[in-house]
């Protein structure tokens, strides 16, 4: 392709914040923030095609759009035919002196839900327009001029949902339910590298909910007033660029009155030779 030119098709994780594009090992921390597990069902995966042109500034720019088939969530499923989809997205970033660095990002993800997206078996559907809005910011810096030696990187992202269309609950109202309701989430973490093989890091999620008609009160959607918030802390190990062993502790309120806490040990290994990360 011509120099900037960026072209990617089938079935890939596409560009939609930092984390969607990433595979979940590369990541930072053992699962994925409450903003990616409600809005995106932890990744969108979808079949489409997505063009990107990194602009020829002195200031890295980057510009691109997607057009999909619909059929993952949060818009269509295995059950159904998705109604299509499509994305935008720009992104700019740069070096701070010779050890700093950061990256701030735009994206929008738009299409057409349907009943599909959710299995025969969930009491709740919808069919509408789901509309998704999403920025992150992404800041790294190398204490002694080499990241390989010690870093500190820092991260958010916020959504925003917007929802118009209807939803129907098989075990609480009969009928549906007209729906014009927002929802949005965040999550901010912190990671440092304070040895070259040994990393510590923090991460707190977010979500506030939509209002719901009263046609809807005491179903799946109805969060009693409640906010979720997950708090998350890990240590790793990484052995080689093959191996990393990882302990988080993670305490969560997704219910009212309700709290989980969570203790994971993650052993991850890549076999075989594969492409750098993306920043």
């Amino acid at each position: 392709m011509p120099s900037g030119l960026g072209v990617k098709a089938g079935r890939a994780f596409w560009t939609f914040g930092y984390l969607n594009e990433h595979h979940t090992h590369a990541d930072d921390f053992a699962d994925r923030p409450l903003p990616y597990r409600a809005f995106l069902n932890k990744a969108f995966n979808d079949d489409g095609l997505e063009v990107s042109y990194v602009l020829p500034t002195d200031l890295y720019a980057e510009i691109g759009g997607g057009l999909f088939r619909g059929d993952d969530f949060p818009f269509g499923g295995a059950t159904g035919d998705g109604g299509g989809a499509w994305s935008a997205f720009a992104r700019i970033g740069g070096d701070i002196g010779a050890d700093k660095s950061w990256r701030l990002g735009g994206y929008v993800l738009f299409g057409k839900a349907d009943a599909g997206r959710n299995s025969n078996e969930d009491a709740v559907t919808f069919i509408g327009d789901s509309d998704l809005y999403a920025a992150d910011l992404r800041f790294t810096w190398a204490p002694t001029g080499n990241a390989r030696e010690r870093e500190v990187i820092l991260q958010g992202e916020y959504f925003r949902r917007v929802e118009d269309g209807s939803y129907e609950d098989s075990e609480a109202v009969t009928g549906a339910i007209a729906f014009d309701g927002k929802a949005s989430g965040w999550y901010a973490q912190a990671v440092y590298k304070f040895l070259p093989q040994w990393r510590l890091g923090t991460r707190y999620s977010r979500l506030e909910a939509a209002e719901i008609p009263a046609g809807l009160a005491g179903s799946a959607l109805d969060s009693q007033g409640h906010d979720p918030e997950a708090t998350a802390v890990m240590l790793d190990w990484t052995n080689s660029e093959f191996s990393r062993v990882r302990l988080q502790y993670n305490h969560e309120e997704l219910s009212r009155d309700q709290h989980d806490d969570q203790i994971m040990l993650q052993y991850i290994m890549s076999l075989g030779a594969h492409g750098a990360h993306k920043y």
